[in-house]
């Protein structure tokens, strides 16, 4: 049995699997990519164990998170999601997501989503080497420029930490303490996509 693990998953079957299979893991599909920076804003004020739980009823009402059908939701379409008891019901989220979709092709289209977001660290994972989670910052350099330059494009509910929290996620900084038993795997060298 593996104990060695970031002390913030716990015990939760469902956070000890999403840390041992996918928080850290690079994450290099545009798609998949905006999936998660949708759900880390409807996580602000509130714990990601809560989106965790939520995430297949998100999944869901967002249309399995296709950018094409999300960005063409209008008003009666984000209602209806509004009544879905299975998400976080805040119109202004559900709102920054329906934009947030129009952007994501936008930029899709330019320049690539996923090329986009990890060229604020370089194309590469960042290889941190925290020995406890009281070392991990809650914004760095560039999460602070990731989040302006998500501002300056529309985006919203995507400030300096909850961008680290994304780069976390996603894999574009090891933020694993090293005593866990996922920071060495994750601190090989990895393919850009």
């Amino acid at each position: 049995m593996i104990t060695d693990r970031c002390p913030w998953c716990g015990t939760d079957p469902l956070y000890v699997a999403y840390h041992d299979t996918e928080w850290g893991v690079p994450e290099r599909d545009g798609r998949a990519l905006w999936e998660k920076l949708v759900l880390d804003g409807f996580q602000a004020g509130l714990s990601w164990i809560t989106i965790l739980r939520k995430r297949e009823a998100f999944r869901e009402e967002f249309d399995g998170f296709d950018p094409e059908r999300v960005a063409g939701w209008d008003a009666a379409r984000i209602d209806r999601a509004l009544r879905n008891p299975g998400i976080v019901r805040h119109r202004g989220k559900i709102e920054s997501a329906v934009k947030g979709a129009r952007l994501f092709l936008e930029i899709e289209k330019q320049q690539g989503f996923a090329p986009w977001l990890w060229s604020f660290v370089g194309g590469q994972p960042i290889q941190n080497r925290f020995a406890s989670m009281a070392e991990v910052p809650t914004a760095t350099p560039e999460s602070t420029a990731m989040s302006k330059a998500l501002k300056k494009r529309g985006f919203t509910f995507c400030g300096p930490v909850i961008t680290y929290a994304f780069m976390q996620a996603t894999g574009m900084v090891n933020d694993h303490v090293t005593t866990c038993h996922r920071h060495a795997a994750l601190s090989q060298p990895q393919a850009a996509g």
